[in-house]
């Protein structure tokens, strides 16, 4: 009897469980959805990286270096040629040495000189914007072609255009009031436009020392940002050169502050005593003005030591310094005389 109920339940039970359907399934899923997603990164999110100011503001300076030096080794080339013919022609010469930069590095989807030392590329942020998830945001292509051409247009052919229609302004002299009218007027709009463009470049570089991004205004209309081309990259420019190059500059310039400041007479007199030849040097010929190491032209005597100089050597360093000390014997210069004579000037 026991076994009859058990029986009828467990099969009264097999009969209730039900398969849910199909499209219950499809309802639940719709349902968590939303939750699920706000746990995840939004679809159009990207993940905020930053690029070394430093960097960006170094690839800047060797690219300018690297142009520099490739137009130095250019100019010795031509270095036999007339002279001031490559000076005529240098407005070309600096777009011609652009646009090799510009032809064997961005247009080949390369980084330039300076941005390969510093692990830099330029990526399409526009592209950036209509992508989904980003992984490590270093990723993202290349310039496109128009970019490319825009960037080239930008940089070289408008560069040469303001720098020769600045000189030939200025040499046709456009900003005199004795040219006409329409002359003036264009030097006026020239000027303008080069107003605009330095306020314009100043206020770029305040956002690009607060973002990080776009060094000039070409890039920031191009939408053309530098980022790292490898993540796990290393600087590849030393500080010790920079540090050697720092302290040689100021160095330089104390010495240039001091040096103009410091009598050389005064120098020598200090440390004579203290010199190997000293004795050498009190036994040389007293004929001789220990200044110059002449005949004076005119003898004058130092007292009161009786030492004898030329006039305007002696009397340049008396004017000089009143605590003048003779050149031969070190002994304070109290007064001068001409030799042969009793009158003390």
């Amino acid at each position: 009897m026991m076994r009859e109920t058990l029986a009828s339940t467990s099969s009264a039970t097999a009969t209730s469980i039900i398969p849910p359907a199909e499209s219950a399934w499809i309802t639940t899923c719709e349902r968590i959805s939303p939750r699920w997603q706000s746990f995840a990164l939004p679809p159009q999110s990207s993940i905020p990286i930053v690029i070394s100011r430093v960097n960006q503001v170094d690839a800047a300076r060797l690219d300018v270096e690297m142009s520099a030096m490739l137009k130095e080794q250019l100019v010795k080339v031509f270095s036999v040629m007339k002279p001031g013919l490559l000076f005529q022609y240098e407005a070309e010469l600096d777009a011609f040495l652009e646009f090799l930069i510009w032809r064997f590095s961005i247009w080949v989807d390369k980084p330039t000189p300076g941005n390969a030392l510093m692990n830099l590329r330029y990526r399409d942020e526009r592209a950036m914007e209509m992508r989904g998830k980003i992984r490590t945001g270093l990723e993202g292509p290349g310039l496109t072609i128009a970019q490319k051409i825009w960037y080239c247009i930008a940089t070289v052919g408008g560069q040469y255009i303001w720098t020769r229609l600045q000189s030939f302004s200025a040499f046709r002299r456009w900003g005199d009031h004795e040219q006409r009218s329409v002359a003036n007027r264009a030097w006026y709009i020239i000027q303008r436009v080069e107003g605009f463009y330095k306020a314009a470049s100043f206020t770029n570089l305040l956002i690009f020392l607060y973002t990080g991004r776009y060094r000039n205004l070409i890039e920031r209309a191009l939408r053309a940002r530098l980022v790292y081309g490898s993540p796990h990259m290393n600087r590849a420019v030393s500080f010790e050169y920079m540090n050697r190059q720092l302290v040689w500059n100021e160095f330089s310039e104390m010495l240039l502050l001091l040096l103009p400041i410091l009598n050389s007479a005064s120098v020598k007199s200090l440390f004579r005593p203290f010199s190997k030849d000293k004795s050498s040097g009190s036994t040389g010929d007293d004929t001789l003005c220990p200044v110059c190491q002449n005949n004076p032209t005119i003898t004058y005597v130092a007292l009161p030591c009786q030492h004898r100089y030329c006039y305007y050597c002696l009397r340049t360093r008396c004017a000089a310094t009143t605590s003048f000390r003779c050149s031969r014997c070190s002994e304070p210069v109290v007064a001068m005389q001409r030799h042969g004579s009793i009158n003390t000037q």
